[in-house]
């Protein structure tokens, strides 16, 4: 329970705000439109917010970085002379 609460009141950057803030308008329009679809909508935004994740999950859109290769890492290449 203690990881819940850290992880609402800690770390709320710009994107995360946003989240929230769209979230709630799109909640606040489909319940006065009543409109379903949009209040479905904002729940997905308003779950980003609260847990602090995005479209691809936790760091999921990273890619791994590469180990630089050293030369005595590199596998020698072989050359044939063509005539």
């Amino acid at each position: 329970m203690n990881t819940w609460k850290q992880r609402l009141l800690t770390n709320w950057h710009l994107m995360r705000m946003v989240r929230l803030g769209l979230g709630l308008m799109m909640l606040v329009m489909g319940i006065q439109s009543k409109e379903w679809a949009i209040g479905l909508f904002s729940v997905f935004f308003l779950y980003q917010a609260i847990t602090d994740t995005g479209c691809c999950g936790s760091s999921g859109c990273n890619t791994p970085v590469r180990k630089s290769r050293t030369p005595s890492d590199a596998t020698p290449i072989e050359y044939e002379e063509i005539k």
